[in-house]
């Protein structure tokens, strides 16, 4: 581990002040849109079109909401040697001209796209877009240039090709723009996981029997918009015989005593992400629920242990087990469960870090990539399940863990249990003290006890 500098003041604060430097929004939005021309510069294409709402976030600094990521209904060019331009939906271009002035006015335009097809070739806005886009490498001399593009509908790629244009994938070029985050990027994504580290406080406080796994994915929801979330795409909550195999989706599972339960939550603070999962306890432990815990937290430990800059990706995913070690046919069918990947404006950026490729297609580490380590190991009793994951950031000298509720040891929520035969001996001895026997058996099995619980 090693520890980073910082540049901002008053860290995990989340509003800006008079009186001393935070989140320099300004550098961010410059050093996004310089690291994305660059880029651009670097590579054999022309121009970029992006419909992904994560790259156009990251060159024109706008958004309008979640509502507009999964539409294809916004578009922005970034052509080589200039400024991005961003057709937008109705009324929200007027908006960018009067309140984004870090891009010329002109550059915010009203424009409709097809919208995965809903709006189809009879209308029109298909070939009105190809050729708005072919208008604008002509008059910059790119029209022979190839345009990468991150993600389309059929409707819109062949539009472009009608109006002449050389279309290709862009997202590799846009993608390593994104691969080594800015100083203001990293603080973002810290901030955005200390909203996560108070939804764990709620989520172990919550936990007991008789609660339902989408209770805790509302209370999660409601923490975190009240702390400024700005989308919650994903709260997994698993729990009981829900755990192994992972299905990767909450339910309506009522909790019972002694479930072993693991979370994850994927949420957005201002336009960077979180991937964290944490594993509890409810009530109690059984040994085979402890040592999938430990083994999981062993085989998440040798991974971070390993993240420094020069090292390799394949040399992390080699100390996690095979796909036969863990019981399935090969490494396509437990894809995921010992899993590494960047995380940023997206969910999934470079590294990425798994069996399934890393052994043979090796990316070597470097300092400000930001990614994600998670692994899983089911117990022994055929229904239990440990699952942790931490983000971590690769310094000058190692890295520094940024997901910070605890996770080295196995936590048990709930109440604690005491039979009425203890307190009635304890009461002979003149003690007012839980089961010392319980005490002696959760200590020896290494968990921690919920502070503040009542015999």
């Amino acid at each position: 581990m090693s520890t980073r500098s910082r540049t901002v003041g008053s860290p995990d604060a989340t509003r800006a002040v008079d009186w001393e430097q935070r989140i320099d929004f300004a550098r961010l939005r410059q050093e996004r849109l310089g690291r994305a021309k660059a880029a651009l510069e670097a590579s054999d294409l022309g121009a970029l079109l992006f419909f992904d709402p994560n790259n156009i976030r990251y060159v024109t600094s706008t958004h309008i909401g979640e509502w507009a990521r999964d539409k294809n209904a916004r578009y922005a060019l970034l052509p080589r040697g200039a400024d991005p331009i961003l057709w937008d939906f109705g009324s929200a271009a007027r908006h960018h001209q009067l309140f984004a002035p870090w891009l010329p006015p002109e550059n915010f335009r009203a424009g409709v796209a097809p919208m995965r097809g809903a709006m189809p070739v009879e209308t029109s806005v298909p070939d009105r877009l190809g050729e708005r886009i072919a208008s604008e490498l002509r008059e910059r001399g790119l029209q022979d240039d190839p345009l990468g593009i991150d993600m389309a509908d059929l409707v819109t790629i062949e539009a472009l090709q009608r109006a002449g244009v050389h279309v290709t994938d862009g997202s590799r070029v846009i993608l390593e723009a994104r691969k080594i985050k800015t100083p203001e990027e990293i603080t973002l994504l810290d901030q955005s996981a200390g909203l996560v580290d108070a939804v764990y406080e709620e989520i172990y406080r919550m936990l007991r029997p008789g609660i339902y796994e989408h209770e805790i994915v509302a209370r999660a929801h409601e923490l975190l918009f009240e702390m400024g979330s700005e989308h919650v795409e994903a709260i997994n909550a698993v729990s009981g015989d829900r755990c192994n195999p992972h299905p990767h989706v909450f339910s309506d599972r009522l909790l019972r005593p002694g479930d072993q339960a693991f979370f994850d939550v994927i949420h957005s603070f201002m336009g960077y992400r979180t991937c964290y999962y944490r594993t509890f306890n409810v009530g109690g432990v059984s040994p085979p629920q402890l040592d999938a815990y430990k083994q999981c937290r062993e085989w998440l430990d040798a991974a971070i242990d390993l993240v420094r800059p020069g090292m390799t990706t394949d040399k992390i995913a080699a100390v996690w087990p095979t796909a036969e070690e863990l019981g399935f046919p090969d490494e396509e069918t437990c894809f995921g469960l010992q899993f590494g990947h960047g995380i940023g404006v997206g969910l999934y950026e470079p590294p990425m870090i798994s069996r399934v490729h890393s052994l043979d297609s090796p990316v070597e580490l470097e300092e400000g990539m930001v990614f994600a380590l998670e692994t899983y190991c089911a117990a022994t009793d055929g229904r239990s399940a440990a699952r942790i994951e931490e983000e971590v950031v690769v310094t000058a000298t190692g890295c520094d863990v940024i997901t910070r509720f605890p996770a080295e040891d196995l936590l048990v929520a709930g109440r604690i249990y005491v039979r009425g035969a203890d307190l009635l001996r304890d009461s002979h001895d003149g003690q007012r003290d839980a089961s010392p026997g319980l005490a002696a058996a959760v200590a020896s099995a290494a968990v921690v006890e919920p502070a503040g619980v009542q015999a």
